[in-house]
């Protein structure tokens, strides 16, 4: 028992610092996980990891028009996007597993 505090406080406190590991944990357990999206049923797509990052990008040849560069800059901004949200969606439901569904702000992840 820590001097000073009643039992259950000590307990809370250990609960605590249980809980924080567990979120450590899967936070690294997270970062090694891929996650993958696409835009234009395919013709790009990306993978990302649980730290946010990028880590592949694949575009079809057939979609590549000098002509009409604006619709590839908008296929690949909406597969990056879907992945990073595929990936911060992964981060929270491993998070919830862990909490109980408590939303408890996750540093460097958003939240």
């Amino acid at each position: 028992m820590i001097k000073g505090f009643p039992g259950n406080i000590q307990e809370m406190l250990q609960q605590a610092q249980k809980l924080q590991q567990d979120i450590t944990s899967a936070q690294q357990e997270v970062e090694q996980k891929e996650v993958s999206a696409s835009s234009g049923g395919g013709m790009v797509t990306v993978r990302v990891n649980g730290k946010q990052e990028v880590v592949e990008l694949r575009i079809d040849p057939s979609v590549i028009d000098s002509s009409d560069v604006e619709m590839l800059q908008d296929l690949i901004s909406a597969a990056v996007n879907e992945g990073l949200r595929n990936s911060k969606n992964l981060l929270k439901e491993e998070m919830s597993k862990i909490t109980g569904g408590l939303n408890l702000p996750i540093p460097g992840f958003g939240g």
